[in-house]
């Protein structure tokens, strides 16, 4: 398509806010120099289009506003927005650290990646597929990377399975736990993606476990067919959403301000 502007949106912008404290990793200072090895986080346009979404509807100036989006789905990740801007991210250098997800382990001992390739002769190569196919909820309930699947089996006393699905809240409430810390406080959490858009269960698990910061959930719209939805109580004093992620939508709001910033229509 000859003089049609191209424009790169990149997964990573939207947590180019957070600070040194928050992207940086604690490695000798001369690698990050060499290498710029640091946190970069990813979903981006995602976080960016639920947070968006729902500033709005918090009733206080945008710079008093603090979310945790949870984009929870075959890759996972969560962000802590303060004021509009991501003070700090789950997912990483790559898309590997931070929460367990379908297929990837999230954070691990790093130790374990030299341990696995000594004692399994594995090149790098070998062991990037391994961390990023064959772990997570699939490595850990032998039986699927898909939550729909693992249910149907915790239904039937897979003790695998049943251990996949506690990891996965273990690991969802010590996050978001952590950046209610962080921020001082929440006044929302937003889930997003796949399994956060779609599965009511997971929403109640995590949820009632978010109870002693005042969050209440109402179980009745919950599990509603709605799309986007407000799943707290007006008692809740933490509002929970259900926001549908569109990234083909950020993306093209991207691309259309960039193109007429920079004159590149002909």
């Amino acid at each position: 398509m000859p003089g049609v502007p191209n424009v790169g949106v990149f997964d990573t912008a939207f947590h180019q806010t957070m600070p040194p404290e928050a992207y940086m990793y604690p490695i000798s200072y001369d690698m990050y120099e060499k290498y710029n090895i640091r946190r970069y986080g990813f979903h981006g346009t995602s976080h960016a289009y639920v947070c968006d979404k729902i500033i709005g509807l918090l009733n206080k100036p945008q710079e008093e506003t603090r979310i945790i989006t949870c984009h929870i789905g075959n890759g996972s990740s969560l962000a802590a927005i303060k004021g509009g801007r991501v003070v700090d991210t789950t997912m990483g250098f790559t898309p590997l650290e931070g929460l367990m997800m379908g297929t990837r382990c999230g954070t691990i001992d790093s130790s374990i990646e030299a341990f696995l390739m000594e004692q399994e002769g594995w090149t790098p190569a070998r062991l990037s597929e391994y961390l990023n196919k064959e772990c997570g909820l699939l490595g850990i309930s032998g039986i699927s990377s898909d939550m729909r699947d693992i249910r149907k089996a915790l239904g039937n006393g897979h003790k695998r399975s049943k251990l996949a699905v506690d990891m996965l809240y273990h690991q969802l409430v010590k996050l978001i736990g952590g950046y209610v810390v962080l921020m001082g406080g929440v006044d929302a959490i937003v889930f997003t993606a796949g399994m956060g858009e779609n599965d009511a269960q997971m929403r109640k698990d995590v949820c009632q476990r978010l109870s002693y910061i005042g969050v209440e959930l109402d179980l009745e719209i919950n599990s509603s067919e709605q799309d986007f939805k407000l799943i707290s109580t007006p008692e809740s004093l933490v509002k929970v959403y259900v926001v549908p992620t569109n990234e083909e939508l950020m993306i093209a709001r991207d691309t259309r301000e960039v193109v007429l910033k920079h004159n590149l229509l002909k």
